[in-house]
């Protein structure tokens, strides 16, 4: 074992220019990192630069670090899709051949709604990709005054479905969604996640989202590294999105976010406390706030965040600690639409203390990141998992 604990930090969205097979998702051109860099007047990342960004990606305002601090390089997805679920599941060795649906330029199919409709006993409204607090200012009181059905994706692969506490109910909501759950098992309708998102109040203006979510993701179809890590007897900390990525499989402990910031705060934190094992962040506001949005400065601004945030980690990690940073897929936000890009994702791999900088041959999967967690803690990978360590991050 090199290395006591590992902290992979997926930067949710963060591309490095389009794959080779961009162009069969629509996707040709696309570069997260790169359009940014040229869209924003000023992009200050003086952290993620020392590491050695710059060297990994061409990015306007962000040169390369003459001697970086870290490896670098960039990982291609094998999977098929361009998705979050996907991209986590491949990083643990997961290889997904069917991607999940997604409905956001349509909307669900008639055939789905009726049937849900039918299963509920309410007529359902919405039914397109929308931002889940315009569309409860829209409908909001049609469902609270009608009975209506507020239904709903985003550019992911997930169906939404708002539901009142004052006049619904949460264990109302929650069965519907455990109806639609079952609905979308089905191939021509399945999505990643179902997610029952309740609120309160009775009329426009006063609506606002309660913390009482609840995600009803498909699970990993077979064990993932995560389950081999906990079989072993190691901690698996998820911070963010992983619980529900994951379906909580694998983890012996997590820690939900409300914001990137926070969960990089949350990361500093469980820096500080004695564990050994892995530490899993999914940093989401990239991607939800700014990548599908279509907002170059406000996913710079997140960026810089981040890299302000990134020094006190750092500084937190003393020898016998390795820091990986990559991302599940792109979303550029100079690009056409609203969905994601299909991209190749960078990798920086930092340890204090090591001799450990310079650049790794391009990847062509997700899973060697999986793979070399394992390989650090001396645990087999599951049966068909994907993936082969990266030896230059594990030499004594």
């Amino acid at each position: 074992m090199r290395y006591k604990r590992v902290f992979l930090i997926v930067l949710d969205s963060v591309g490095a220019g389009a794959m080779p097979d961009a162009g069969d998702y629509g996707d040709a051109g696309a570069d997260t990192l790169g359009h940014i860099a040229r869209a924003v007047d000023r992009l200050e990342l003086p952290h993620l630069r020392k590491l050695g960004l710059g060297n990994l990606h061409p990015m306007d305002k962000v040169p390369p670090a003459e001697h970086p601090l870290a490896c670098y390089g960039k990982l291609r997805e094998r999977s098929a899709g361009k998705d979050t679920m996907t991209g986590h599941w491949e990083m643990m060795g997961l290889y997904t051949t069917e991607p999940f649906q997604t409905f956001t330029d349509t909307g669900f199919p008639p055939e789905l709604i009726a049937r849900l409709e039918e299963l509920t006993g309410r007529e359902i409204v919405g039914n397109k990709a929308a931002s889940g607090t315009e569309i409860l200012e829209e409908l909001g009181e049609q469902e609270v005054e009608r009975g209506k059905l507020i239904v709903y994706t985003s550019a992911d692969s997930v169906l939404q479905i708002c539901g009142n506490e004052e006049t619904m109910g949460l264990e109302t909501l929650y069965h519907y969604c455990e109806l639609a759950r079952e609905l979308t098992l089905q191939p021509q309708w399945r999505v990643g996640r179902v997610i029952a998102r309740p609120y309160v109040g009775k009329k426009r203006g006063e609506f606002k989202r309660t913390s009482n979510r609840r995600d009803y993701a498909l699970p990993p179809p077979s064990p993932t590294v995560l389950d081999a890590l906990q079989g072993a007897g190691l901690d698996v900390i998820g911070v963010g999105k992983i619980h529900d990525i994951f379906s909580g499989r694998g983890l012996t402990r997590w820690l939900h976010s409300d914001s990137s910031v926070q969960g990089m705060e949350q990361t500093i934190a469980l820096a500080g406390e004695d564990f050994t094992g892995l530490c899993f962040v999914n940093l989401v506001d990239f991607d939800a706030l700014w990548g599908h949005r279509r907002d170059p400065q406000g996913y710079a601004r997140e960026l810089e965040a981040f890299d302000r945030n990134l020094a006190p980690l750092m500084a937190a990690l003393g020898e016998g600690n390795l820091l990986l940073l990559t991302a599940d897929h792109g979303n550029d936000p100079t690009y056409t639409g609203t969905d994601h890009t299909r991209e190749k994702v960078p990798l920086l791999a930092w340890s204090p203390g090591r001799d450990l900088a310079g650049p790794l041959p391009e990847q062509d999967t997700f899973g060697v990141l999986g793979a070399t967690i394992a390989a650090n803690f001396g645990v087999p990978l599951p049966p068909g998992a994907i993936g082969a360590p990266l030896a230059r991050l594990l030499q004594v």
